[in-house]
């Protein structure tokens, strides 16, 4: 039995947005996104553009645990990348390595 997830914190119409990011879903490159709170349960269906994902596990993860095969579940050769990618969406935020994301993997259907 997995451990209960708290409450979400979005909704999952919100888990991608950004159109780089739906476009590398679309082509099959990312299948994962991180995300400060939580916003989809395993199981759930995220649609974009008219395809099907389903949510498939959500976990947390430190910033400090990531490594290159990790980012590249979310479209990124290396986690120098990933990186520098969050770092530009997030102006000022410093890059944390005890801070705890939540870690969404997700398939097509």
């Amino acid at each position: 039995m997995s451990e209960a997830l708290p409450p979400k914190t979005c909704t999952i119409d919100r888990l991608i947005t950004k159109e780089n990011d739906i476009e590398k879903v679309l082509a099959g490159q990312k299948t994962a996104t991180r995300r400060n709170g939580r916003y989809a349960d395993p199981g759930e269906i995220m649609e974009l553009k008219g395809r099907k994902f389903e949510v498939t596990k959500v976990y947390q993860q430190s910033l400090g645990e990531l490594n290159d095969d990790n980012v590249k579940s979310e479209g990124f050769p290396n986690l120098d990348a990933y990186k520098n990618y969050i770092l530009s969406l997030h102006a000022g935020m410093p890059w944390l390595p005890h801070m705890k994301v939540w870690v969404h993997e997700f398939k097509a259907i």
